[in-house]
C-alpha cells in the first residue's frame, strides 16, 4: 500500500512504524467552536459576553483530542479549508495530535457560535463547499488505514456530499479487516448496521427518534439497544445522560453503569469522549465491562469541563465511579491513573527547575549590571 502524501504531523510516521493498531477519526465537517458567556442574551439587542473561548470542534477531533489524553494513538482525518482550517491545524499540531487533513482550495472550515448564558444556544455553521476531486484526495490517503486498525466515522454530513458518505466508506474498505465505529444521528446511522460495526454509540434520545419511543433510563433503552444489534450492529452503547449508559456487546451480555455526580459545565463532546475513552481500553485489551465505565468517566469528565477534559479530571471521576459502585479500580486504569500521576509530578519538578533556572539567569544579570 502507498502512503497518502502531505501528512500533516511527523507523529503519524512514528505511529505507523511501530506497527500498532491505529485508531482513525473522521471529521468531513470540522468547526472552531466559539465559546461565548453572555451577560444577558436579549434578539434585537447588543449583548455583552463576560468571557470567550476557542475550542477546535468536530466530533471526530474531539475523539482524538480525548485519545491523546490518555495516551492512546490516534490519526485525525477530515477536510479542512481557508484560514481558520490553518488555524484548527495549527492547534492540533501544537496539541501533539497527529493530522492528515485534506485542504480545500477554496472556502473556510465553518466557525459555530455557542452562547452559554441560562441555557446553551447554538448557531452552527454550513461549512465549505467540498468538490469530488477532493472527496478522492481524502479516498486516497485513507488506503494507508488496514487490518487491525479502527476507523471512527461520526458527526454529520457537509451538504455538499453524498447523504451515504458513510456507507461509501464503509463499502470502499470493507474486506481489509477495518474496525468501523459509527456515532452519526438517525438514518445514518441506521444506514451503517449493514456493515456490521464494531461500535455504534447513539444516546437515548437518538434511539426514542428512530423508533418513535420516550425512553430515558438504560433498563428502558435496553430492547432497543438489542434491535439495534439485531439489525447488525456488534456492539451497542447508549448514554442516558444522567441517568448512566449500558453496553450490550457483541458477546449478548447486558452492562449498565450510572453516572458520577459532577457540576454540568458544557455537555458538547461529552459523548465523543464517551467514544473515545471506550476504544482507549479496548485497544489496549480491557474487557468490555472496565472499557465501559471508563468511557463514562470519560464523557462525565468532559461534561464538567470548558473543553475536553484532561486526564486529571478523568482520574477523579474515575475514583468518584467506582466508588459510587462499591468496586476496586482494575488494575489496567489503575496502573494508568499512577502513570499519568507520576508524568504530571515529573512536568512540575521540570517547570520548577526551569523557573529556578530563569530566576539564577536574572540575578547574574543584575549582579552583572551593578
Amino acid at each position: 500500500v502507498t502512503r497518502a502524501p502531505a501528512l500533516r504531523h511527523t507523529g503519524i510516521c512514528r505511529i505507523l512504524s511501530e506497527g500498532v493498531r491505529v485508531i482513525y477519526t473522521m471529521t468531513l465537517n470540522p468547526a472552531l467552536d466559539y465559546v461565548m458567556h453572555p451577560l444577558t442574551l436579549d434578539m434585537g439587542y447588543t449583548n455583552r459576553s463576560s468571557s470567550e473561548e476557542l475550542h477546535c470542534g468536530g466530533n471526530g477531533i474531539n475523539i482524538s483530542t480525548l485519545l491523546k489524553e490518555v495516551g492512546t494513538p490516534s490519526i485525525a482525518m477530515g477536510i479542512a479549508a481557508g484560514f481558520t482550517g490553518d488555524y484548527l491545524l495549527k492547534r492540533l499540531q501544537e496539541k501533539g495530535i497527529s493530522s492528515n487533513f485534506v485542504c480545500l482550495d477554496n472556502g473556510f472550515t465553518r466557525i459555530n457560535v455557542k452562547l452559554n448564558g441560562i441555557v446553551m444556544t447554538m448557531c452552527n455553521g454550513m461549512g465549505p463547499k467540498i468538490s469530488e476531486k477532493k472527496v478522492y484526495e481524502l479516498l486516497d490517503r485513507m488506503d494507508v488505514i488496514g487490518a487491525g486498525d479502527t476507523l471512527v466515522l461520526t458527526g454529520s454530513i457537509p451538504n455538499s456530499l453524498p447523504s451515504d458518505m458513510y456507507d461509501q466508506i464503509m463499502k470502499r474498505f470493507a474486506g481489509r479487516g477495518i474496525q468501523f465505529v459509527v456515532d452519526a444521528p438517525g438514518q445514518l446511522l441506521m444506514d451503517s448496521l449493514p456493515a456490521h460495526p464494531f461500535l455504534i454509540k447513539p444516546n437515548n434520545h437518538e434511539v426514542g427518534r428512530i423508533y418513535g419511543v420516550n425512553i430515558e433510563s438504560p433498563e428502558e433503552c435496553m430492547p432497543y439497544a438489542h434491535k439495534l444489534q439485531e439489525e447488525g450492529a456488534r456492539n451497542v452503547i447508549i448514554s442516558c445522560g444522567g441517568h448512566g449508559s449500558l453496553l450490550l456487546d457483541e458477546n449478548g451480555a447486558e452492562h449498565i453503569v450510572p453516572t458520577a455526580r459532577i457540576r454540568l459545565v458544557n455537555a458538547t463532546g461529552a459523548g465523543d469522549s464517551m467514544v473515545g475513552g471506550f476504544l482507549s481500553m479496548v485497544t489496549r485489551g480491557a474487557d468490555y465491562d472496565t472499557a465501559l465505565v471508563f468511557a463514562s468517566a470519560c464523557g462525565t469528565a468532559t461534561a464538567a469541563s470548558k473543553g475536553i477534559a484532561n486526564r486529571n479530571k478523568i482520574n477523579r471521576v474515575v475514583t468518584a465511579l467506582y466508588k459510587k459502585m462499591g468496586r476496586a479500580i482494575p488494575g489496567i486504569i489503575a496502573n494508568d491513573m499512577q502513570i499519568a500521576k507520576d508524568a504530571a509530578a515529573a512536568r512540575e519538578v521540570d517547570s520548577k527547575q526551569q523557573e529556578a533556572a530563569a530566576q539564577f539567569e536574572a540575578a547574574k544579570g543584575i549582579a552583572g549590571g551593578n
